[in-house]
């Protein structure tokens, strides 16, 4: 599905972190970027081991310093004069919230800004989003 035939679908300020999560997904399909849910936590097994999963969540405390973020994935990127021509796949992460978030700087937060930082570090893209655009902004 091409931007032009994407489905829109206007954010309201009320809007869940959930609603805006699909209509990001949706905006992100409709400009060629993949993205999949990166669900993090961790469970007890049937001996009461917990197992954890999602990305840099090996330990309580690495999950407790960076959070990485709702939605990961890969942005199609056309790069420079040595790779002329050439579509590269970005990493791409954006951490949804609802569409009336600010930021308020606690624990949790601030721990996402770490995900964010370190994608970013390492030429990737990441960013928070309260609902669809970003991808176009990007172009």
């Amino acid at each position: 599905m091409g931007v032009d035939n994407a489905p829109r679908i206007e954010a309201t300020n009320d809007a869940s972190e959930s609603r805006q999560q699909s209509l990001i997904r949706l905006d992100a399909a409709a400009n060629g970027v993949w993205l999949t849910r990166n669900n993090v936590g961790a469970l007890l097994d049937e001996r009461g081991v917990p197992i954890r999963f999602g990305l840099a969540n090996e330990s309580k405390a690495q999950n407790l310093a960076v959070k990485s973020a709702d939605l990961i994935g890969i942005r199609p990127v056309l790069i420079g004069p040595h790779h002329v021509g050439q579509t590269i796949g970005q990493f791409a992460s954006v951490e949804c919230k609802k569409a009336s978030w600010h930021y308020t700087g606690d624990k949790h937060e601030k721990a996402q800004v770490a995900w964010c930082e370190f994608v970013l570090s390492k030429g990737g893209f990441a960013c928070f989003a309260t609902g669809p655009g970003i991808f176009n902004q990007q172009r």
